[in-house]
């Protein structure tokens, strides 16, 4: 290959490189990392024919899995710990067993966005997944 084609390819290979390389960048920055998320998250629910207030608090210790719990005030008036968190970039599943009803546990869904998430819940029978009842919720970062 003469040299002059080969300065060519070896242009194009880093400037398709960088091109890669930025888009990837940029797509990583897009979305918050799970630890950016932590700390407290305060806000309200409704659903079912009630509402209250609601209090997420999200925490990451060193070399562990993301844990939070939840405060809720209302009727009914609870804190439960998370048994399950996961985020897949802005948006966040997460599971708590129901503190009124063994049998039974919430799932929160909900996207965040900056100093701000909101979602929804469902209260579900854990033997079969049956939805009992669901409502929305949003919070702020305090």
């Amino acid at each position: 290959m003469p040299k002059t084609q080969w300065s060519i390819w070896l242009v194009f290979a880093c400037i398709a490189g960088t091109v890669a390389v930025t888009s990837a960048q940029r797509g990583a920055g897009d979305a918050p990392k799970p630890e950016q998320l932590t700390g407290k998250w305060s806000g309200t629910w409704d659903g079912a024919g009630s509402g209250g207030g609601f209090e997420l608090a999200l925490e990451q210790l060193k070399d562990a899995p993301l844990t939070g719990k939840v405060a809720v005030t209302g009727e009914p008036e609870y804190t439960a710990t998370l048994k399950s968190v996961a985020f897949e970039g802005k948006k966040m599943k997460a599971t708590y067993d129901f503190p009124a009803d063994p049998s039974a546990e919430v799932l929160l869904a909900a996207s965040f966005e900056g100093n701000k998430a909101s979602g929804t819940w469902t209260l579900r029978v854990k033997a079969d997944g049956t939805e009992v009842a669901s409502g929305n919720w949003t919070v702020t970062r305090k």
